[in-house]
């Protein structure tokens, strides 16, 4: 694999419809439309680099992270899954905790309360992480 460095920078909005990705880019004074023949995927994958890019330590202040790691402990329950050992949530800061099989720990804060819920009575733990919480949420690791 070779990884390249890009700049996405200009790049004000993106769209996709059966001909492919629609684009507006910034270039000094001026917006430019652009068409480009490209799967829903690529689409997609553009939005899902933006929410990633979004929550990254880089983005988000001096501190690191969104919100400040919680120092109160959190209840945390067994996960009975192959990605995660346990998974908590406090109610009141709106913070969700998880504890991964390799013993890190992340903290995901301004989870809503129903997504708490519904992750409690998924089937698959890890389906459910990378669709509806990785990406989507500012996160910290507290270990």
């Amino acid at each position: 694999m070779k990884l390249s460095k890009i700049d996405l920078s200009s790049l004000k909005a993106i769209a996709h419809d059966d001909d492919g990705l629609k684009l507006i880019i910034e270039r000094e004074d001026e917006i430019e439309y652009i068409e480009i023949p490209a799967p829903l995927a690529a689409y997609e994958g553009l939005q899902l680099l933006d929410r990633i890019i979004a929550s990254t330590p880089a983005m988000l202040g001096t501190s690191g992270y969104a919100n400040e790691p919680c120092e109160e402990h959190i209840e945390m329950l067994p996960a009975h899954s192959t990605m995660a050992a346990q998974v908590g949530y406090d109610y009141e800061r709106e913070i969700l905790q998880i504890e991964f099989n390799s013993g890190a720990v992340y903290q995901y804060s301004e989870v809503e309360p129903e997504l708490w819920e519904d992750l409690q009575s998924t089937d698959s733990i890890g389906s459910f992480y990378n669709q509806e919480i990785k990406g989507y949420y500012p996160s910290a690791r507290i270990e």
